[in-house]
């Protein structure tokens, strides 16, 4: 069967994709066959990899902050990690190079639209960093790293406020109640659910939001409430 390169193999396909994506040709091909295999596909699939990859990301990150920033303190430095390795960005930088189309998914997890899932390609994200450290030694993820995340780091001239700490601000400084965050509902498969998260603060002001996880529901609230008081 041709791969996207006429009559290249599924395996030459994806060695060469490897090769342009992270500019390093693989030694270990199923290492990459691995980071892109989801556990609905097959039981020897990314999740280690991906444990490995998400410290690969922090301290690539971490390091290029702090060369980045050096008048920023701790705080500042850790607002940008924390916004730079979320899972949203992750899989942001994923759909950029196409992870999408070489995921290796089961029947129902792709009908059910894994092969969309923040959660999904974030983690895939770490797991291909995981395969690239173990395959090529630290230099090539880092490098792939400032690539691949240049746009980002330097988008914000100042270290991004969270939104939960900014409505937490926000309440101090106008004599609100702290804010509330409830679960009003989930829904979708094991492997994409869907969290709609609640925010309120006290009787004053209420918003509702939704995303792929708790965290990323509540984030999404405390920015729309924001939005909301801030008018």
């Amino acid at each position: 069967m041709a791969g996207r390169h006429g009559t290249d193999s599924p395996t030459q396909d994806l060695a060469s994709w490897i090769a342009d994506t992270f500019d390093h040709r693989p030694n270990d091909l199923a290492l990459f066959e691995r980071a892109l295999t989801h556990g609905s596909h097959a039981a020897d699939n990314y999740e280690r990899l991906e444990f490995l990859g998400d410290r690969v990301l922090g301290l690539a990150m971490a390091e290029w902050l702090y060369e980045l920033f050096p008048r920023e303190p701790e705080g500042a430095l850790s607002k940008r990690l924390n916004a730079l390795v979320s899972g949203a960005t992750c899989a942001a930088v994923a759909r950029s190079i196409g992870v999408g189309e070489r995921l290796r998914l089961g029947k129902q997890a792709r009908d059910d639209g894994a092969g969309d899932s923040d959660n999904v390609l974030g983690d895939v994200m770490e797991s291909l960093l995981g395969a690239l450290y173990l395959d090529a030694g630290d230099d090539c993820p880092r490098a792939f790293v400032r690539r691949a995340w240049d746009a980002r780091v330097h988008a914000d001239a100042r270290a991004p406020q969270h939104p939960k700490s900014a409505l937490q601000e926000w309440a101090a400084a106008h004599n609100r109640k702290p804010p509330a965050y409830d679960v009003t509902d989930r829904s979708g498969p094991h492997h994409a659910p869907r969290f709609t998260v609640r925010v309120t603060l006290g009787t004053y002001a209420q918003a509702e939001a939704s995303g792929a996880s708790k965290q990323e529901a509540e984030t999404a609230a405390a920015a729309a409430l924001l939005a909301e008081v801030a008018r």
